[in-house]
C-alpha cells in the first residue's frame, strides 16, 4: 500500500489526478526551521524525509512518501503564514519579484529511501496593499507556503513560472514518478 505521510489537500488531489491508490496518514514529525537549515533545498529535503522516516516506523511494511513546500526569496524562506499580518508581510515581499518554491520529495520502500528536490521560479505581478488584503480575506494564503495557492485566487498574480508548475501545488509529480521507478514502485 502507498501512504501519503502529509495533510495537505493539495498533494492529495494531485495523487488522485493521475490515478495513485493511496492512503492518507499524516504523522507529527517535528520539522526543521530555517534557522536550523537556512539553505531551502536542503531544508526540503530533510524535513520531506522526517516525515516519512515517522509514517515509515508506523508503517513498515508499506511504501511512504513525504513530501514538505517552502517559498524562496534571496535569502529568505517563507513556510505557511501563522497570521494574516505574517501573510501580508509575505506576500508583500514577493509582490513584484521572481521567487522560487522549493518541495523536497522522500520515497521509502522497505527501509530503502528515494529523494530528490524540485524548485520552480515563480514571476509574481506586483500587488497593491488593498489587493493582498483582499485576498487574505479569502483566507485561502492560512496553510500555503509563500501565502499564496497558485491554482487558486493567487493565479491572477502570477505573470510567469520557469519549471514544474505542480511542484509550486505542492508535490512535483513526475519527480515522484521518476523515484518510483527507481525504487520499482508501481504509482498507478
Amino acid at each position: 500500500m502507498i501512504i501519503l505521510a502529509s495533510a495537505s489537500p493539495r498533494r492529495q488531489e494531485l495523487l488522485q489526478q493521475i490515478g495513485c491508490q493511496f492512503t492518507c496518514k499524516p504523522t507529527e514529525a517535528p520539522e526543521l526551521t530555517a534557522a536550523q537549515e537556512p539553505d531551502p533545498a536542503q531544508l526540503v529535503l530533510k524535513n520531506s524525509k522526517l516525515k516519512a522516516e515517522a509514517a515509515a516506523k508506523l508503517y513498515p511494511e508499506d511504501i511512504i512518501i513525504g513530501a514538505d513546500t517552502v517559498v524562496a526569496l534571496d535569502h529568505k524562506i517563507f513556510g505557511k503564514p501563522h497570521s494574516p499580518e505574517d501573510a501580508f508581510t509575505m506576500l508583500s515581499a514577493l509582490s513584484g519579484k521572481a521567487h522560487k518554491v522549493y518541495t523536497g520529495v522522500t520515497l521509502i520502500k522497505n527501509g530503502v529511501v528515494y529523494q530528490d528536490y524540485a524548485a520552480t521560479k515563480v514571476i509574481m505581478d506586483t500587488m497593491s496593499p488593498e489587493e493582498i488584503k483582499a485576498y487574505i480575506a479569502t483566507q485561502e494564503p492560512n496553510d500555503k507556503a509563500g501565502a499564496y495557492a497558485i491554482q487558486g485566487y493567487a493565479a491572477k498574480f502570477i505573470k510567469g513560472i520557469e519549471g514544474c508548475y505542480f511542484n509550486v501545488v505542492g508535490l512535483p509529480l513526475n519527480l515522484l514518478y521518476t523515484l518510483t521507478k527507481k525504487a520499482d514502485v508501481n504509482l498507478c
